[in-house]
């Protein structure tokens, strides 16, 4: 991967791990796996987050339910057809297990990406601002993800006047949320939707900051 596409897409995990290794797919004789992460919040709630990883990573770190872990990845989309339509799914790919003490828990993300669908602003009973945008970030062997985002008051404002193919830089947080999905008259369905709670945006016409390594271990030192 290059070295500018690899830093369009940034996200660092410390938390617990919640579930045991499930069986995702293999490739070219390596297996992978997903697991979920528990990631507490300031709020004293949590984020349950997908992860992938690879079954060499699994060697000398310990991967069991309860056990902390400190990871580095990317946020990754792909479809998957359930019940005969396509679903986008999202998860967290590892690429590095981080060695150093836990601490706290962090959660952040940079994405460097594009602005593919109009956002949608919109307003809560308790006329709280918040635009949902979808944002396709490049990565390797022309692929790209597609990751949904919500932004909150002020951010809420500036988000809903982008333009489809606008280039924005981003940080943030990965969220999960649980809602209610309606199959029928009767029935509904508890779901969770994953999505990046932006932090801080700028355009391409306003951006200064330089996506590269040391820029993002300055985002962990200030979290952690």
């Amino acid at each position: 991967m290059g070295f500018e596409l690899g830093n369009n897409n940034k996200v660092y995990l410390c938390g617990k791990i919640a579930s045991s290794p499930v069986f995702s797919h293999e490739i070219y004789g390596e297996k992978f796996y997903d697991v979920n992460v528990e990631v507490q919040r300031l709020s004293e709630q949590s984020d349950i987050i997908p992860i992938t990883i690879s079954e060499r990573l699994f060697e000398n770190n310990d991967i069991g339910v309860g056990a902390n872990i400190a990871l580095k990845g990317q946020f990754r989309s792909y479809n998957k057809v359930v019940d005969g339509h396509s679903k986008l799914m999202l998860t967290v790919f590892v690429r590095e297990i981080c060695k150093e003490p836990i601490n706290i828990s962090s959660n952040i993300i940079e994405i460097n990406g594009y602005v593919c669908k109009e956002p949608i602003y919109r307003t809560t009973p308790f006329k709280r601002e918040i635009c949902d945008i979808l944002i396709a970030v490049n990565r390797a062997y022309n692929k790209s993800d597609y990751l949904p985002c919500i932004a909150w008051g002020r951010n809420a404002r500036f988000v809903s006047e982008l333009e489809v193919g606008q280039k924005v830089f981003m940080t943030g947080r990965i969220q999960s949320r649980n809602y209610q999905k309606k199959l029928d008259d009767q029935k509904t369905e508890t779901r969770t939707a994953f999505e990046i709670s932006i932090a801080q945006i700028s355009t391409e016409n306003n951006i200064e900051k330089v996506l590269d390594d040391s820029s993002f271990k300055e985002a962990i030192s200030e979290v952690a």
